[in-house]
């Protein structure tokens, strides 16, 4: 249970106790505080437990860093306005954006690909503002688990070619970096274990480093301090059809993140909050592909860090989102991203899609999906593999891609074998 006192000042936290100990059995709820050292010392931990994944979705589109982490730090405060501080919740990059906006500059521009985040970030906010009117039960009916888990799942491993492109480019870099993620995975405990991606990385780079296959000159040149490499999308209707599916992905993960946090911190008021944070992430995300940065989303990264700290205070998270808004003022410290090599990026993308990929999976198994079931059977199967194989149809101005075919096929497949299955009686 929570407890506090004190004055709320800005953001209207109470003090949790006396401010520097957690009972036990007790947790810090989003609308109390510890000092604000330790608040800011935990804040710090959410910039490092988010940063492992957000930095990646940049270097593996080729979107800037310093924008994407500029918007992401943009969008965490936005969301936690919106949702009145009540939602603890970090708005890292989404690895759903990845495929869509690789395949949208491969064929056009990055003002392209920002044109489809921004859409995607639109629909995504009328989402939200529809929840708000009528609940989540429709969501509930579109999307059950077999579906939800279907899609997250194929999008993970849809990306399986490119984390094995990168692989190839320099196999044993990527074989270090790999054994260093699992190894800190199963070799630590707490929070250092959470942070196996990152440290991942960093064994990998400093290894690349001392090989000499890591070109510093960028870095050298590239000023301390400066704007991010700001955007600008351009209207690009034949993009659409590959992002707006990950729509229902960004749905998905927002309803569950607030389902958690609800269920963490024992306070069912949180779930009422649910269309704010569909709203915020979809409001976050248009921003983004505005000014030149990646699609949102709420980060179970960092509900990770929550756990393990007791802590829900969502004046961490503001900590969080304005140090990343200073780091993203650094020309510096973007060029530094952008040097990591393909061989670091293989090795820790290996890991990471097929952990997206299980996600799907513990969706089902979390749910207790009966894959027994015909509808379940066959519904689990199409997306799947249409998405893996990538099917992708379409001519020279709309190119439909296997994620977007799949999740159709997904939410096709079940309600058309639903109501055969029910008019059969």
């Amino acid at each position: 249970m929570a407890g506090g006192s004190g004055a709320g000042g800005f953001g209207g936290w109470s003090v949790h106790g006396d401010g520097r100990t957690i009972a036990d059995g007790a947790v810090v709820a989003p609308t109390e505080r510890l000092s604000w050292p330790r608040t800011i010392g935990l804040g710090v931990q959410h910039v490092v437990a988010m940063f492992g994944a957000t930095f990646l979705v940049p270097v593996l589109t080729g979107f800037p860093p310093t924008a994407t982490l500029f918007f992401s730090g943009v969008g965490t405060l936005l969301f936690l306005a919106i949702t009145g501080n009540r939602v603890p919740s970090y708005l890292g990059s989404s690895f759903a954006f990845i495929a869509p906006i690789t395949a949208a500059t491969a064929t056009g521009t990055m003002g392209s690909a920002l044109f489809g985040v921004l859409a995607t970030g639109v629909l995504l906010a009328l989402v939200g503002v529809v929840v708000l009117v009528t609940g989540t039960g429709w969501i509930d009916a579109l999307m059950p688990p077999v579906v939800t888990g279907s899609i997250v799942a194929l999008i993970g491993l849809n990306l399986a070619g490119a984390a094995t492109a990168n692989v190839e480019v320099s196999p044993w870099v990527a074989g270090v970096t790999l054994a260093a993620v699992l190894l800190v995975a199963v070799g630590l405990r707490g929070l250092a274990s959470r942070l196996a991606v990152l440290l991942g990385v960093l064994v990998g780079y400093v290894v690349a480093a001392v090989a000499g296959v890591v070109d510093f000159a960028p870095v050298a040149d590239a000023a301390w301090v400066g704007l991010p490499d700001f955007g600008t999308p351009v209207v690009s209707w034949g993009v659409l059809p590959a992002f707006l599916p990950v729509v229902l992905v960004l749905v998905a993960e927002n309803v569950g993140h607030v389902r958690t946090v609800a269920h963490l911190t024992g306070d069912d008021e949180v779930n009422a909050r649910t269309g704010r944070a569909l709203l915020a992430d979809g409001l976050a995300t248009t921003l983004a592909g505005a000014g030149g940065g990646s699609g949102t989303t709420t980060y179970g990264e960092n509900i990770g860090v929550m756990a393990a700290t007791r802590v829900y205070s969502t004046a961490a998270y503001w900590v969080a989102g304005l140090v990343a808004l200073v780091l993203s003022l650094s020309p510096k410290f973007g060029a530094l991203v952008n040097t990591i090599p393909a061989g670091v990026l293989g090795g820790v993308t290996v890991a990471l899609y097929g952990l997206i990929g299980v996600v799907g999976i513990k969706i089902w198994v979390d749910n207790r999906v009966d894959l027994n079931r015909p509808v379940n059977q066959f519904t689990a199967a199409v997306a799947l593999v249409i998405g893996i194989g990538d099917l992708t149809l379409g001519g020279d101005t709309v190119t439909v891609t296997g994620i977007a075919l799949g999740s159709l096929a997904a939410l096709v497949v079940y309600h058309g074998m639903s109501a055969v299955e029910r008019l059969r009686g």
